[in-house]
């Protein structure tokens, strides 16, 4: 039978726009498992849907981890009492939830709930970015939003992919941090103060606008642009004959549900990003961690821009 349960759920009469409120969660489907939610992670996506664009009553969430409570009818996934990471579409924000087995991943004991919670998006959004790049050995790799949760994350997978990476911010203040994750910080105001260091075979573009311009002439041939956000502006120019004169450059635009539907399911890159970080080889960025409850505040803080990195909140009964 649907039980009832708290989930975090758009409220256009609520100070912040997002409310814990009462709601059901149907019973899970035989590919299922039932999990009860510890911690979860926002990301700008979702939260800017939340609080500018989505109707009263949607429910955002796409990042959890948590602890498997009832185990998957068919007899696939992990077994109840297993800590897991999963990935859904929406309404994650929640108490409990229902996911599918091939989107979740055992959390080995060294990983905490919180260090969990930050992989789905980021953690595969930028594992998926770099395998576009194909063999990384020795190869130059040039990151923008380098401090951000995705470039943090893809500056230090590549690096341990062999790369020569490079990882680009836009203040002085964040050089620290894109230095401690493997890269060569390059700080300007755009993307073209990198030029100098090119050219690359692969460029990791989540900015768009002039980034994306500047990735395009800066390719190596046969190199490759995965472009994944707009977080600057939503159309870039740039000059073809530059671009197609080099040989090969290719631009791939990257979806992560598109990947997770048509190149790997979500559980099999979260078994290892978990890995990563039990091994220490991989360490999440988290710059805030607060209760469920602040989930109005650390929003708006997330959209205005006031921490890089990850925000993580915990769910306490």
């Amino acid at each position: 039978m649907p039980q009832t349960i708290r989930a975090i759920v758009v409220d256009a009469g609520t100070l912040g726009r997002l409310a814990i409120k009462p709601v059901e969660l149907r019973d899970p489907d035989r590919d299922e498992v039932g999990v009860r939610v510890t911690a979860i992670s926002l990301n700008r996506g979702e939260t800017r849907r939340a609080l500018q664009m989505a109707e009263p009553g949607w429910r955002p969430g796409w990042d959890f981890a948590g602890v498997v409570e009832t185990a998957a009818a068919d007899g696939s996934g992990p077994k109840p009492g297993t800590r897991v990471v999963g990935l859904l579409p929406s309404g994650a924000w929640a108490e409990r939830v229902n996911c599918r087995t091939h989107a979740v991943a055992a959390v080995p004991e060294a990983v905490s709930d919180a260090e969990a919670a930050t992989l789905p998006v980021a953690g595969l959004t930028a594992l998926h970015a770099l395998r576009q790049g194909g063999l990384l050995l020795g190869r130059k790799v040039l990151v923008d939003g380098a401090s951000g949760g995705v470039g943090h994350f893809a500056c230090q997978l590549a690096a341990q992919a062999g790369a020569h990476v490079w990882g680009h911010v836009r203040r002085e203040e964040h050089r620290a941090a894109v230095a401690e994750c493997s890269a060569e910080p390059v700080v300007g105001p755009n993307l073209a103060a990198a030029k100098a260091h090119g050219p690359f075979w692969l460029i990791v573009d989540s900015v768009g606008a002039s980034a994306l311009s500047a990735a395009l002439g800066m390719l190596a041939p046969n190199g490759t642009c995965v472009t994944l956000g707009v977080s600057e502006g939503p159309t870039a120019s740039f000059e073809s004959r530059e671009f197609f004169g080099t040989g090969g450059a290719k631009l791939y635009g990257l979806t992560l549900f598109h990947e997770l539907m048509s190149v790997e399911r979500a559980g099999i890159g979260l078994a290892l990003l978990a890995d990563l970080i039990a091994a220490k080889k991989l360490r999440p960025q988290i710059a805030v961690e607060a209760p469920w409850t602040e989930i109005g505040n650390i929003a708006h803080r997330l959209i205005d821009r006031e921490f890089t990195g990850k925000a993580v909140l915990h769910i306490r009964g």
